[in-house]
């Protein structure tokens, strides 16, 4: 008997019947609401040649600059997303791995890690936008200048406000995954003398990565999504270069819908790189399993 089987009862007749006329009635409903859509649309000149040229047509005078434009706000997206990304993953393995670390320490460990729980709870609980807007408001407060790094300024405010909002979210998914894992593996590691911190680096990190990337990879694309918050500290990315270009065009809708694919897009290709990472792991794990094993055997042996 498969797990599936266990797990999942296939459906009758009458439920897949269901299924059917279900999935039928919802494409319907879908369909009555686009063309209701298309012909409000219609109606108010939103399929007009104007509003579409500029993006669609390479002969319009408008064209280039607009998209000249348009990959300006989407290289700055970009560049605060990876830039995002990486000191959240670092950040949140740093935070993630310390929680738990100093949870198995006796003594101390109690007292040292209240602060990183605290932290942790806090930033979990803001608003992602409230969180830029206290980063942006506290270094105009103290004074303090972001301009010896490179980029622009207020680039870094949104990075710094997406890292500590998102470094405590990947901080709980890999705490989460290292729960997940059998006990015995660190119980094994302890055995052949090795060190918390070294299996938790060595053993438990690697393993609680692979089981938890589909989250981990979700929240990355979160964070690509949330670089559009920049707009309300006035950070010239994707959706600000949209919304500006289409007040000068006055062709809103338009430019959202550009605006949203490009999201798409990139969100997407993130999406796909994450499934052919996984598939590498996933094709890379038996003979990494099988290094692991001897390095043990080898370990104990001695």
């Amino acid at each position: 008997m498969s797990i599936d089987s266990v797990l999942y009862d296939a459906p009758g007749p009458k439920a897949r019947r269901r299924a059917m006329i279900g999935t039928v009635v919802v494409v319907a409903l879908g369909l009555v609401v686009v063309v209701i859509a298309g012909l409000r649309f219609a109606e108010r000149g939103q399929f007009d040649a104007d509003l579409w040229s500029p993006v669609l047509n390479p002969a319009d005078e408008q064209f280039s600059l607009v998209w000249n434009l348009l990959f300006q706000g989407l290289r700055a997206t970009m560049s605060a997303a990876v830039l995002a990304i990486v000191f959240s993953l670092i950040v949140g393995t740093a935070l993630g791995s310390a929680r738990m670390l100093l949870g198995a320490v006796p003594t101390v460990g109690p007292i040292l890690k209240t602060p990183i729980v605290i932290f942790i709870e806090l930033f979990r609980g803001l608003p992602v936008v409230i969180t830029l807007f206290l980063t942006y408001q506290f270094f105009r407060y103290i004074g303090f200048r972001l301009t010896f790094l490179p980029g622009s300024e207020i680039m870094w405010y949104v990075v710094i406000g997406l890292t500590l909002y998102n470094s405590v979210v990947i901080a709980e998914i890999l705490r989460a995954g290292v729960a997940s894992l059998p006990s015995g593996q660190a119980e094994a590691s302890r055995a052949i003398g090795m060190t918390e911190a070294a299996t938790m680096r060595m053993v438990l990190l690697p393993q609680a990565f692979r089981v938890m990337l589909p989250a981990l990879i979700s929240q990355l694309v979160v964070i690509v999504k949330d670089t559009s918050l920049g707009t309300f500290i006035f950070y010239l990315e994707l959706l600000t270069r949209g919304l500006r270009i289409s007040q000068n065009l006055d062709n809103p809708i338009q430019m959202l819908l550009v605006v949203a694919l490009l999201f798409i897009l990139v969100n997407y290709a993130l999406s796909r790189l994450a499934v052919w990472t996984e598939h590498r792991m996933s094709r890379a794990s038996p003979g990494s399993a099988e290094k692991t094993e001897e390095a043990t055997g080898a370990v104990a042996g001695a």
